[in-house]
């Protein structure tokens, strides 16, 4: 069991970056919030999809995903257009001014993360940085599953060819 205090202390350590988060999201204009910024990011890293996939990316329901969908396109960061496979389906789409917001947001982040470990060294960024890659390599893609357990602390993993 001795084996596991390191594991748990890493868990206590862990527990910190949605403070983290919090703080970072801080740093976003009003009418971005960070679920905003999830939504821009997403489509900017996966391209076109349907409202579904967005809600199944973002680990959240339709209704909540609708929502976001709704504050994004009133502002103009997104299009909706006929999916022509199914013309009662949308397909979401990131517009130049959501790339420009994404972009904007992306200087922000950096920058305060620029001032906040301005007294670190360099190679502990890039320790950091290298360590957290590799740690969302070993969860895989970090999309809610209907396979994992919904016991805390227990994680099965499936494996698919």
């Amino acid at each position: 069991m001795t084996g596991n205090v390191q594991y748990a202390e890493l868990a206590e350590q862990l527990s910190v970056v949605s403070a983290v988060k919090r703080e970072l999201g801080r740093v976003l204009p009003p009418d971005c919030p960070p679920a905003t910024a999830a939504v821009l990011a997403i489509l900017q890293r996966h391209g076109e999809m349907r409202m579904s996939k967005l809600a199944e990316l973002l680990g959240v329901d339709m209704s909540v995903t609708s929502r976001h969908v709704a504050h994004v396109a009133e502002r103009g960061w997104i299009d909706r257009t006929p999916d022509p496979l199914d013309g009662r389906s949308r397909l979401l789409r990131l517009t130049p001014e959501g790339e420009r917001v994404l972009a904007d947001n992306s200087v922000r982040y950096t920058d305060m993360l620029a001032a906040v470990l301005a007294d670190w060294p360099d190679e502990d960024v890039a320790q950091l940085t290298e360590l957290l890659a590799r740690l969302r390599s070993s969860f895989g893609d970090c999309r809610p599953r209907a396979h994992l357990s919904h016991t805390p602390f227990v994680i099965t993993r499936t494996t698919t060819d």
